[in-house]
């Protein structure tokens, strides 16, 4: 099982872009409301240490399908290095990561076509019918499949980058260099579990590794670069956002924690432009949609294959209904939920399915199976119980807060 292809294939450049693009999308409109009361110098420790984490186990990951020479997936390569409680806990850790994405993704649409609508005209629709019209339109677009994703996704990530860059250029010369120096490294950890899952890139790992043939140097290249670019466009992001807006009074990070509201619904008050807040919510609808579409288009997917579901008509309506439906009965419910939903899914959903699942499946792998293959991470079992043990401490910092909340 350890023969690889060498042949190479594939596009080196499309593989970082996938990787990139899989991570850049709208947990941006989150990470700065969380890591602002933390300060910026805890915030980008702890994003470097999020990447450094999120790129082991991506290297992991990446180790373990090469010791299969057919396609896989993470279930299936869980259940073959770990057996059915590897796979059980695969199947769990997918649809917890995947259902909570989908929960946050929901609840940010609607307020964001809630502010739409309140910019258009005098009238502020209730956030639960922004975000049943919006996943509408996305139901209808998932039952139609990859390609009218792609080809639509495509429009959305040139918006995505466009307005970045707008709201970039234009916010920097606006910075105020002393909202900077603010630092609380007692609570820089906080953030890390929405840190964790904006590098979730390694449902795309099987896939390239078919994409590339089993090119271990491009694959290798591909992971580091494609992860590093996200983590570079975050940083540029926590300065200008953590320079722009302060963190108390009216309109300041603290308020916004409390009512859940996103990064770019502080941007139009900080530089007091009412075109920048249109920006803004420009910025917000192509991270939302763009991430929206890439995770319930590979849920689908997921569905299908676990449940034997074919894709005729009927079943895609049966599909589209279990990925659309109960996130969005759960964010009608609790409308504010994005920034907990995706601290949720990185504290549990990521950390278990894309940390320490491939860490121990390659400890299962290497030290009881006896698979053959080369080490894509050095450091034997020093490194993986080091990662093992960070995803532990991640998932009880979570259940830590969680209890003092209570």
């Amino acid at each position: 099982m350890n023969n690889v292809q060498t042949n190479t294939s594939g596009s080196l450049f499309g593989g970082i872009l996938l990787i990139s693009g899989c991570c850049i999308g709208a947990g941006m409109l989150g990470l700065p409301v969380l890591s602002a009361v933390a300060g910026f110098q805890p915030s980008i420790a702890m994003l470097l240490v999020s990447w450094l984490f999120m790129l082991c186990t991506g290297l992991l990951l990446l180790e373990v399908s090469l010791w299969f020479t057919d396609d896989v997936s993470i279930i299936s390569m869980a259940g073959r290095s770990l057996g059915p409680a590897g796979k059980a806990i695969g199947w769990i850790g997918y649809l917890f990561l995947f259902y909570a994405l989908m929960v946050a993704y929901i609840s940010g649409s609607g307020e964001l076509i809630a502010d739409f609508t309140s910019m258009l005209t005098s009238y502020r629709m209730p956030p639960w019918l922004g975000s049943l019209a919006l996943s509408s339109i996305f139901a209808i677009f998932l039952y139609l499949g990859t390609k009218a994703v792609d080809y639509f996704n495509r429009w959305m990530m040139a918006g995505l980058i466009i307005s970045y860059l707008s709201l970039v250029v234009i916010g920097l010369p606006h910075i105020e260099v002393s909202r900077l120096y603010h630092k609380d490294w007692s609570l820089a950890f906080l953030m890390l579990p929405t840190m964790i899952i904006s590098f979730g890139y390694h449902n795309l790992i099987p896939t390239l590794k078919t994409y590339f043939n089993g090119d271990i140097k491009r694959l290798r290249i591909a992971v580091i670069v494609g992860s590093a670019i996200p983590f570079l466009i975050y940083l540029v992001w926590e300065l200008l956002i953590l320079g722009l807006i302060p963190l108390e009074g009216e309109g300041g990070f603290r308020a916004a924690l409390g009512q859940g509201d996103l990064a770019t619904q502080l941007l139009s008050g900080a530089i007091g432009s009412s075109w920048v807040a249109s920006l803004a919510l420009y910025f917000s609808f192509f991270a939302i949609v763009s991430s929206f579409l890439a995770v319930g288009l590979s849920f689908v997917d997921f569905l299908a294959d676990g449940f034997q579901i074919k894709k005729t008509p009927r079943g895609k309506i049966i599909l589209c209904l279990a990925v659309i439906v109960p996130p969005f009965l759960f964010a009608i419910i609790y409308p504010k939920i994005f920034l907990m939903a995706l601290n949720y899914a990185g504290a549990f959903g990521a950390v278990v399915l894309f940390g320490l699942l491939p860490a121990a499946m390659v400890w299962s792998g290497r030290y009881y199976k006896n698979l053959k293959g080369p080490h894509q991470l050095p450091g034997g079992k020093i490194t993986l119980g080091l990662v093992i043990f960070f995803g532990i401490a991640v998932i009880a910092l979570q259940i830590l807060i969680d209890s003092f909340k209570n």
